[in-house]
């Protein structure tokens, strides 16, 4: 365990480092479930992830040493369960606009929280969120971020990393730390009460909104128009006259890359 210089209030003040784990966000619960307080802002860091996971029991793929992936322990407590995506939007929105000053541009959000550069998925995020009745106690936030990795096994989907963009590797820690102060940022917005600013930020920045493509949902394929995304993350597609909501993992997004 070590302190560091991290620039914000709280986010990254108490980082805990580790060589290997099964999944940074399965050891930030456990931190939880025990007795002794963690502080909000705590920061669990893996150089080794042997189990990461996506949305939905997906695999993360992390070559050692390479990327970053790690869990960050906030306590949404000002947040009503029922408006729990809202905090998808602001962890989005800050990672996104970090990244941006890293790679310009081509930094998108792809609903519901997959970090796209162009068309290839620059990295992810997993929240779980700890309730207790309609309160969200502790919420874990795992990130995972390509940064210095060059190879990816054939089953990963469409990657790239930050060194693949910007052709030369990029110091771990430095963005780390720039991370955790811009999702700080944003949410201190998300408890500041400020999400349509947030909202809008995340709508700004949502891969393929606003414009035409093909999309796959159950045996249909169509070409649709993503239009919005509800209160309850569900997301609003228009197609033929109409406009239907989608749930995660009801809909598939048919790129070239897959």
């Amino acid at each position: 365990m070590q302190n560091n210089t991290f620039s914000g209030l709280f986010v990254g003040q108490h980082l805990v480092t580790i060589t290997e784990v099964g999944s940074t966000n399965n050891f930030l619960k456990e931190m939880v479930a025990n007795s002794t307080p963690v502080s909000e802002g705590t920061v669990i860091m893996a150089e080794s992830q042997t189990a990461g996971r996506g949305q939905q029991n997906n695999k993360w793929n992390s070559e050692p040493g390479k990327n970053l992936t790690f869990s960050i322990l906030l306590k949404p407590v000002f947040l009503q369960l029922q408006h729990q995506f809202d905090l998808n939007v602001a962890i989005s929105v800050g990672i996104v606009n970090c990244l941006q000053n890293v790679l310009g541009n081509g930094l998108k959000v792809k609903w519901p929280n997959d970090i796209y550069f162009d068309d290839r998925k620059l990295g992810g995020v997993l929240i779980e969120n700890l309730v207790q009745g309609q309160r969200i106690n502790n919420a874990v936030i795992g990130i995972g971020i390509n940064v210095n990795q060059e190879e990816f096994p054939e089953w990963v989907p469409n990657p790239v990393s930050v060194k693949q963009i910007l052709q030369k590797d990029y110091d771990l820690q430095a963005l780390l730390s720039d991370l955790c102060a811009a999702i700080e940022a944003a949410y201190l917005m998300l408890r500041a009460g400020n999400f349509e600013h947030l909202k809008a930020l995340y709508l700004q920045n949502l891969y393929w909104y606003n414009s035409p493509h093909l999309f796959k949902a159950g045996n249909e394929v169509f070409e649709g128009t993503i239009t919005g995304v509800e209160k309850n993350g569900q997301l609003s597609v228009s197609f033929g006259g109409l406009t239907r909501l989608y749930n995660f993992k009801e809909i598939e997004f048919l790129n070239k890359h897959t």
